[in-house]
């Protein structure tokens, strides 16, 4: 018997699957960013602790991707997954809008 409260297959792959695709892109970005450019607002230590948490993000999101597929989009990801790497996500763009408008200069 289906659980009703389970979204339908349907639901998750037309949320979901674009969702895992957009923090995938992002990440990549955000990871590129971080190797190539010394960022000058942020130390050292900070710029590849930054990095080490986008690599993580970057190998849990292909992970989820991964498993997705491999269901056939039968399963869900919990919330509680999805914040923590929107959060990093927004720390991600703060530092790439303040990169970006401080070489401007």
């Amino acid at each position: 018997m289906l659980n009703p409260k389970l979204p339908e297959p349907d639901l998750l792959k037309a949320v979901l699957q674009p969702l895992l695709q957009d923090f995938g892109y992002w990440f990549e970005r955000s990871r590129q960013l971080l190797e190539r450019e010394e960022i000058p607002f942020l130390s050292s230590t900070e710029q590849l602790d930054l990095l080490n948490r986008v690599r993580q993000a970057q190998q849990e999101v292909n992970a989820t991707q991964a498993l997705f597929k491999a269901t056939g989009g039968q399963v869900g990801v919990e919330t509680t997954m999805l914040m923590p790497w929107h959060k990093l996500l927004t720390e991600c763009w703060q530092v790439a809008m303040r990169f970006r408008k401080e070489q401007s200069r």
